[in-house]
C-alpha cells in the first residue's frame, strides 16, 4: 500500500508512518523541509497548491490530511486564529484539487479534525451529535468540509475526530504533566470539565483499523471509551508519576495568562467513541491509569 500524508511530520504523522514502515508499506510525507523519518519518502509542497507533487497522487492508495497548526500555539492573536485556519483550510483545498485532477483515484482519504467539533459543554457526544458554534468548533467544522467534495468522486472519505493524543517523545503529554513534576499539580478550575485523551497506540491502531475495514466511512471520534475529567486525569497523573496532587489553579488566573486559550483546559465537552468501538475496535489502553503507566511509570 503506498500512503501519501499531509502534515507527515509531525507528531501523529511520525507515528503513523512508523507503523506504515514497519508493515512495508510505501510513505510519501508532503513537507515544506522538515526532516522525515529514515524509510519514508520527502516530497517538498507549499501546502497550498498541487505544484510539483499532484501527479502523486495517482500513485497511492490513501491519502492523508493532518496539516494544522497546533492550537497550543500561544497567545491567540488574530494572526494566530488565521494561521490555524489557513494552514488547515489550504492544505486541504490543494489535496481535494489533487484528487480531482488525479487519472487514478486513491481508494482512502483521511481527513483529520478535532473532538471540540462538539463544543465546550453539554451532554455525552457522539458522532451523530449536531457540531457547535463556538470559535474551535467552527473551525472543525470548516476543516472537515474542505475535503468533502472527493466523496463524490467515489473515494471513500474518514473524518477522524481526535481527542488529545497521550505518547512519549512528543505531543502536549510531557507539558502537560510538567505542572505535576514540580510539585504544583492540581486540577485546573473547578476540575469537573471534561478530559478528552487517547493513547498513541489507540490513535494509530483506530486509524489502522479504518483503513481496513472496508465498509468504514464518515466522521468517527477517536478518543479513550473512559470519560475522564480533568480533575481525574490531573490526579491520575500525579499518582503515576508519584507526586503530590494540590490544590486547584485558580481559573481566574488561567484566564489572565491564557486569555482566549484556557478554554483549552477549562472547558471541555465529554464525548464517547461510538462509531468507532461499533466498527468492531478494540482499544488497547481504554484506561486512563494503564495508559499513563505505559507512557510514564
Amino acid at each position: 500500500m503506498n500512503v501519501l500524508i499531509a502534515g507527515g511530520s509531525g507528531f501523529l504523522g511520525q507515528a503513523l508512518t512508523k507503523s506504515f514502515l514497519a508493515d512495508g508499506h510505501e510513505v510519501f510525507i508532503l513537507t515544506r523541509g522538515a526532516r522525515v523519518m529514515n524509510g519514508a519518502h520527502a516530497v517538498q509542497w507549499d501546502s497550498e497548491t498541487t505544484n510539483g507533487w499532484g501527479h502523486l497522487v495517482n500513485e497511492v492508495d490513501v491519502v492523508m490530511h493532518l496539516a494544522g497548526k497546533s492550537l497550543s500555539s500561544w497567545p491567540w492573536t488574530a494572526s494566530m486564529k488565521r494561521a490555524f485556519h489557513d494552514s488547515r483550510i489550504l492544505p486541504g483545498l490543494a489535496l481535494a484539487q489533487s484528487i480531482q485532477n488525479a487519472t487514478r483515484r486513491p481508494g482512502i482519504f483521511i481527513q483529520q479534525s478535532g473532538i471540540n467539533y462538539y463544543g465546550l459543554r453539554g451532554d455525552l457526544a457522539d458522532e451523530s451529535t449536531p457540531p457547535a458554534d463556538d470559535f474551535l468548533a467552527r473551525l472543525a467544522v470548516k476543516w472537515e468540509a474542505v475535503t468533502k467534495s472527493v466523496e463524490e468522486l467515489c473515494v471513500r472519505r474518514l473524518v477522524i475526530r481526535s481527542a488529545v493524543v497521550l505518547g512519549g517523545g512528543g505531543g502536549l503529554l510531557s507539558l502537560m504533566a510538567l505542572p505535576v513534576r514540580l510539585f504544583i499539580g492540581g486540577p485546573f478550575g473547578s476540575g469537573r470539565q471534561a478530559m478528552p485523551w487517547i493513547h498513541i497506540h489507540d490513535w494509530v491502531g483506530g486509524v489502522r483499523h479504518l483503513i481496513e475495514t472496508e465498509n468504514a466511512q464518515g466522521a468517527y471520534n477517536l478518543i479513550a471509551p473512559t470519560p475522564t475529567s480533568n480533575a481525574e486525569f490531573n490526579r491520575t497523573l500525579a499518582e503515576v508519576i508519584h507526586r503530590p496532587y494540590w490544590f486547584p489553579t485558580p481559573a481566574f488566573l488561567l484566564r489572565t495568562l491564557l486569555g482566549e486559550m484556557s478554554v483549552l483546559i477549562l472547558e471541555g465537552r465529554f464525548s464517547k467513541p461510538k462509531r468507532l468501538t461499533e466498527s468492531g475496535y478494540r482499544f488497547q489502553f481504554p484506561g486512563l491509569r494503564e495508559a499513563l503507566a505505559d507512557l510514564l511509570g
